[in-house]
């Protein structure tokens, strides 16, 4: 099945991302702690993360032109993003620097046996980009759009400045933020969590779920990203179920963030839906095969002997 959209030519990059950018306090531990107890920590590791730049990042992997646009803080940590954007050739001059504010840090417990993460997370409200501070050429420059609608109003702008511009949207979603219901009718691919669709529609099975999700929001394409199972995907009104592929992961944190770059990799490059769906989940196994978000984002070569090792 093809997906039968118009991707534009001629701009300076692959695609552009405006959303969450964080450094992340990776700990490993034996098992899960139970409420008041204590246990020893394995390890722990320092690494750059956030939805839309780790995507940006697994993009600028598979040899596409990614620019990240976001906020951080005045803050070693934001200089250490930052930086860490640059030495994997993201464009990030657009970052903003907020005087004061603190980056957005996140504390992910990783259970060892399983790879499976818990999240704690913190964000400056500081760190907030505004509908008045998204700029037309910045976030139509790429021939696709990848946002997170954590900062809703200023979502919904940069989708509305790319519909004008004929730049397709691509949108990483786990919470229903306040106003996402204006943002979603601007979206032209919505990869979800699995629970969303429920969130959105009350609808409990998630293959109903995300049919109305489709019906309400106009949104051409739905996904739900299932862990292991793979991905659900709803379009022109079939089911298109891709499964997981079995790997020993190590850790699951950013796995849904490669999975989106991994996706705007097949739309930019032409594969049909059941190829793009396979492609992105490979680029997600890959990445779990090490610790941080970002570690273990694949190249395009290792995609490739991967799918090629592991033909379904």
């Amino acid at each position: 099945m093809e997906f039968g959209i118009e991707i534009p030519q001629g701009k300076p990059f692959d695609a552009v991302a405006l959303g969450l950018n964080a450094v992340d306090h990776l700990i490993v531990v034996p098992r899960f702690p139970e409420f008041n107890t204590k246990i020893p920590f394995l390890s722990h590791t320092l690494a750059p993360g956030g939805q839309s730049a780790t995507a940006m990042v697994a993009l600028a992997r598979l040899g596409m032109r990614a620019r990240y646009i976001g906020s951080v803080g005045s803050d070693d940590l934001g200089r250490f993003q930052i930086e860490s954007l640059a030495a994997e050739g993201v464009e990030s001059s657009c970052v903003k620097v907020v005087e004061a504010a603190e980056s957005q840090t996140a504390f992910i417990i990783i259970d060892e046996a399983t790879g499976e993460r818990t999240i704690l997370w913190n964000r400056d409200e500081r760190l907030t980009v505004g509908a008045d501070e998204v700029d037309f050429d910045l976030v139509t420059s790429g021939r696709v759009l990848l946002l997170d609608g954590h900062d809703v109003e200023a979502s919904i702008q940069a989708a509305t400045y790319a519909r004008r511009a004929g730049v397709p949207t691509v949108l990483d979603i786990d919470n229903f933020y306040k106003g996402a219901e204006e943002l979603l009718p601007l979206i032209d691919f919505n990869i979800c969590s699995s629970d969303f669709p429920k969130r959105v529609t009350g609808e409990t099975d998630l293959r109903l779920g995300l049919k109305k999700l489709h019906e309400q929001s106009g949104t051409c394409f739905v996904t739900s990203t299932v862990g292991k199972y793979g991905v659900l995907a709803y379009f022109q009104g079939q089911y298109i179920h891709s499964p997981a592929f079995e790997v020993v992961c190590r850790d699951a944190t950013g796995a849904g963030d490669a999975f989106h770059g991994g996706f705007i990799y097949g739309l930019l490059t032409g594969l049909s839906v059941e190829e793009t769906l396979r492609f992105a989940n490979a680029v997600a196994a890959l990445k779990c095969r090490s610790i941080g978000a970002r570690t273990a984002l694949p190249t395009l070569e290792e995609v490739n002997g991967f799918l090629s090792d592991n033909r379904i």
